[in-house]
């Protein structure tokens, strides 16, 4: 009854963020939150951009990280070793999608989920194993459930996080107009259709205003099936089918995805990012076989224990750092600028 309760609540939320998010995001009031003035220019001043980018992209990692935090817990993994594995993994990964996107694109103002993705596919079996044999992480649970309570954390967070990109105007889908006719027929009525200048897809492909493949919709919707999918699993004691089908369908998603994409994604017919998760997808399977192979406990799931433990005013002030952290790493905007200026209203005084 709980787990029914916990699946459908989340659900719910994702229905109706989404549903918004789909309607609203595109146009332009929502791509800057905010203005910041840090330098006067004659009459007026110079502002930093903070945006609705950085908003979605931190709270879809938040999400994220405490739905993983709740998954670990009703397990009995300790909070201890949860963070221990939250700390060391999300910069990493962080950095890297910086990185990738210099490596890849050659831009230096950007983000690449799918390069932090596998660089976190990589990392997350072997880190979990050297914290094991290391003494600082619980050597009595199942690596393969903390693989699984990964992967369901990133899907959901690959999900949430799209809204951002609809924000921003960027990983934008083709115009229907290119399409073929049964695509065009398809979404004819559910299409995106970006408005103001300062969007990734206006001052990249000048695409503002026309209709387009609602592409980070649908990858909103796949990678939250894939996460309630794999939550459901987790929640019976399947872990290792929980971590294939959430780490399979999102990272074959995204592989597909990208044909379906107009921005630029390196001058390959097959990107680099579309290698990546297909060699991902292909490495989750090995790792599951190995892992389940060497080792997989039968571990009750108690998910009101999990809920119970997001309460703890640490675990509170922890996803609060979180967001504020990857607010500023994301949401400060390198690519736009602003002027400001700022008067008296001589009738209220």
């Amino acid at each position: 009854m709980y787990e029914i309760g916990f699946l459908s609540t989340i659900t719910v939320f994702l229905i109706v963020i989404s549903w918004w998010g789909f309607s609203h995001l595109p146009r332009e009031q929502w791509q800057f939150m905010a203005s910041v003035p840090v330098m006067k220019t004659g009459d007026a001043w110079k502002g930093v951009n903070l945006t609705w980018y950085g908003f979605f992209f931190a709270t879809s990692t938040v999400f994220a990280v405490g739905l993983l935090y709740c998954l670990l817990r009703a397990v009995s993994l300790s909070a201890s070793s949860i963070m221990l594995l939250v700390g060391f993994m999300l910069p990493v990964c962080m950095l890297a999608s910086r990185l990738i996107t210099i490596l890849v694109e050659g831009k230096l103002h950007g983000f690449t989920v799918g390069g932090a993705t596998f660089v976190g596919i990589l990392m997350a079996p072997w880190t979990i194993m050297v914290l094991r044999w290391s003494g600082f992480f619980d050597k009595m649970i199942d690596p393969v459930a903390v693989l699984a309570a990964l992967s369901i954390a990133y899907a959901f967070g690959e999900g949430l996080g799209r809204l951002a990109c609809i924000s921003f105007g960027c990983c934008f889908g083709r115009p229907l107009a290119e399409c073929r006719p049964w695509i065009r027929k398809f979404f004819n009525r559910f299409h995106f259709v970006f408005t103001g200048t300062t969007k990734k897809i206006a001052y990249t492909k000048g695409l503002d205003s026309i209709h387009v493949l609602p592409v980070q919709a649908l990858t909103v919707i796949v990678c939250s099936m894939a996460g309630l999918a794999g939550t459901g699993l987790f929640l019976l004691g399947r872990f290792l089918t929980a971590f294939l089908v959430s780490m399979i369908i999102t990272q074959l998603w995204r592989a597909y995805s990208e044909t379906l994409r107009a921005d630029y994604r390196g001058d390959k017919k097959i990107s680099a990012y579309q290698k990546m998760s297909v060699v991902g997808a292909a490495y989750a399977v090995g790792m599951a076989m190995i892992m389940g192979a060497v080792e997989s406990r039968k571990l009750q799931v108690n998910i009101m224990a999990g809920i119970a433990s997001l309460w703890d005013p640490f675990v509170i002030l922890a996803l609060q750092i979180i967001w504020v952290a990857i607010f500023f790493f994301t949401g400060r905007s390198t690519v736009t600028g602003a002027f400001l200026s700022f008067y008296v209203l001589e009738d209220r005084v």
